[in-house]
């Protein structure tokens, strides 16, 4: 850009003796600026913060003394000062540089503690308000640490609490390096950008547009994972992770377990608040799915729909995992156990095969705002389908209407199919999965596949129901669900075949219902 000039970087070890301080968390302040001053760095600050570090009966100079301006606008303006900004962005390495801030009298800054107004606190609150989270705007703050942290070779920025150790085991005879000093650079700007996203977020949230102008995503790193798909792959997982799940046993996570962990939870989010349910999830798919009386049985009544895929697989139950149904389940190998509690039978027993995962899930993914994936130069973004189903929205299009336990399996096929990958076909009874046929391109290949599971598990399909979750565009998948022993369907309905698929079902003796809902999953 005309007008500036790039100078080379200073690399060198930063003696610190000036140190601007303003922070909303005042966590752990007291220890550093006591070894602050110990080391004979002046501080400057204001506000409360000033108030603070004075309660610690240590000198502190209020920044009005060096700009000789009086905050104004109830503190809005505090910082915004060439005295203070010159200060964070002078290169005294540069002869140009020093003169001028000689000229004008202006001393250099080394050190920036500074966190932000809390934003993203204010604005989850549910009796929050536009003035409210305007209002929590900080303004100062990101200034200061964005000339501080672009100033790298000759000023060292905190913008975290927690980073005050780090900095403290590496202020040796008070100065910091410069690699101490990139890598806290690095962490403001993302800091700053993780703060301009939340804002952005929640303003563009507040406006009537239907769709968002631009996708903003900012999230911290979990953890480097070994690899991705496959070893050749690097991977990383981000985000909020922890707060959902406590992987406490066995091998960290692989990139596909998160995918699987990820699919078994959304799935088991169906059934939180209904009795004893257990699925067996494999590369993201659902091999079986069950209810019972018990964790037992319905773990049983899972692994009866396909007694192969399970080897190797991912479970995940909707209760606290008792001793019985974990010896049960520890008869093959099983990658990872997911429950929302675990006995202390439990756990001693399936703690006994080190690398086996354990996880304790903390809260349903029904959290989750939205769903991304990458494309060819970009994002799509949509809801996740995690929405309640509302069977009082159903139509019963046939002569012949569902009896009570046949509209229960209804329900619970429902559940289930919107998490198989389309194709999709499920067979359930009495709250069990009888054969699952997924990822086909064809309905009827999908169908075909569910009930050759079926038999190959020894399951009977006479008196089932089967969910598709798209239209039968031609009456074949009816048909041959109807010859398998399906004896109710629930579809979403909207072919130009409707007419004559229903008029196959009355023909056949079978109960339809179309949801008017689709639950494609690509």
């Amino acid at each position: 850009m005309a007008g500036l000039t790039a100078y080379p970087i200073h690399k060198e070890s930063l003696v610190i003796k000036r140190a601007l301080i303003s922070v909303s968390d005042k966590t752990g302040l007291e220890q550093l600026v006591q070894s602050l001053h110990s080391a004979g760095v002046e501080l400057l600050s204001t506000g409360g913060t000033k108030h603070v570090i004075e309660s610690f009966s240590i000198p502190v100079k209020d920044v009005a003394e060096i700009t000789q301006f009086q905050e104004c606008l109830d503190g809005r303006v505090k910082t915004l000062h060439p005295a203070v900004h010159a200060g964070l962005l002078a290169r005294m390495d540069i002869e140009k540089d020093r003169t001028e801030m000689s000229r004008l009298d202006f001393s250099a800054i080394q050190l920036v503690v500074v966190n932000l107004y809390p934003f993203e606190k204010t604005v989850a609150r549910s009796d929050v308000d536009l003035s409210d989270a305007l209002e929590n705007i900080d303004i100062g703050g990101p200034t200061m640490i964005r000339a501080a942290a672009k100033n790298v070779g000759h000023v060292c920025v905190l913008s975290d609490p927690n980073q005050y150790s780090h900095f403290l085991d590496s202020f040796i005879s008070g100065s910091i390096s410069y690699p101490d000093r990139l890598e806290f650079s690095v962490q403001a700007f993302n800091k700053i950008a993780a703060y301009d996203t939340a804002i952005a977020e929640y303003l563009m949230g507040q406006s009537r547009a239907e769709y968002r102008p631009w996708l903003h995503l900012s999230q911290p790193l979990h953890q480097s994972l070994r690899y991705g798909e496959n070893p050749h792959q690097p991977a990383a997982v981000y985000g909020n992770q922890s707060s959902y799940i406590d992987c406490f046993h066995g091998k960290e996570l692989s990139y596909n377990n998160f995918l699987d962990v990820d699919a078994a939870m959304s799935l088991m989010a169906e059934f939180d608040e209904d009795k004893p349910t257990c699925a067996i999830i494999k590369h993201t798919v659902a091999c079986g799915v069950g209810t019972g009386d018990s964790l037992t049985d319905a773990y049983q009544r899972a692994f009866e729909t396909d007694t192969v895929s399970p080897f190797g697989g991912i479970i995940i139950v909707n209760r606290e995992m008792d001793e019985k149904t974990a010896s049960v389940i520890d008869k093959i190998f099983t990658e990872i156990i997911i429950a929302p509690s675990y006995s202390q039978e439990a756990l001693h027993l399936l703690s006994q095969k080190p690398n086996r995962r354990l996880i304790r899930q903390l809260r349903s993914v029904s959290y989750s705002a939205s769903s991304i994936r990458s494309i060819f130069g970009g994002s799509l973004v949509q809801t996740p389908d995690l929405e309640a189903e509302n069977s009082s929205n159903w139509e019963i299009v046939t002569k012949r209407k569902p009896t009570p336990s046949e509209m229960d399996d209804l329900i619970f096929a429902w559940k289930v199919v919107k998490h198989i990958k389309s194709n999709a076909i499920v067979f359930v009874r009495d709250g069990q999965t009888l054969g699952i046929g997924t990822g086909q391109t064809s309905r009827v290949d999908s169908t075909e596949i569910a009930i050759l599971k079926s038999q190959k598990a020894g399951l009977d399909l006479k008196g089932s129901a089967v969910a598709s979750d798209a239209f039968f565009p031609f009456s074949d998948g009816v048909e041959a669900a109807a010859a398998a022993g399906a004896k109710v369907v629930i579809q979403p309905g909207g072919s130009v075949r409707d007419k004559e698929v229903i008029e196959t079902a009355d023909r056949l003796g079978i109960a339809m219902i179309f949801t008017g809902l689709r639950h494609f999953r690509h």
